[in-house]
């Protein structure tokens, strides 16, 4: 975990939240995980599990919206059944994603132009404050068009 975290954490708890290890392992787990890797709660568990950190499925669900809430990690939507989290990037450094429809293959790629146009939008209506935005283009990759 960065020190940038444990500062948070430390602030977070001076104003009375709970932050349990479980949180704490839990951050650390994110931090520890390959760039680009997004993974549902589901997959998660079992990570963790194996890891030997013992959580139930429930807690990790409310820890995960803790920390979403909070800002260390970002919840996203690929158009299934569940939700993906990934670890929000230094200076909160925004990327997007293209996902394919068929075998799920997700490409993460980055646009400072989107995010000014996010931006400027935002001024638009009524100064709305930006805490995350998500840009996500639905297709069919290469292998899946038969191309590869």
């Amino acid at each position: 975990m960065t020190h940038e975290a444990k500062e948070k954490f430390n602030k977070l708890r001076e104003e009375g939240y709970r932050i349990t290890s479980q949180r704490e392992q839990l951050l650390e787990f994110f931090y520890n995980l390959p760039d680009g890797e997004h993974l549902s709660a589901e997959e998660m568990h079992k990570k963790l599990t194996e890891k030997g950190i013992k959580i139930s499925l429930a807690t990790l669900y409310r820890s995960l919206k803790f920390l979403v809430i909070n800002g260390f990690i970002r919840e996203l939507d690929f158009g299934e059944d569940h939700k993906h989290y990934e670890l929000k990037g230094p200076d909160n450094k925004q990327h997007q994603h293209l996902i394919c429809n068929s075998c799920g293959l997700t490409v993460e790629f980055e646009d400072k132009n989107l995010y000014d146009y996010a931006i400027k939008i935002a001024k638009r209506n009524n100064s709305f404050e930006i805490r995350d935005y998500q840009f996500k283009i639905f297709g069919l990759c290469e292998k899946c068009r038969g191309l590869t």
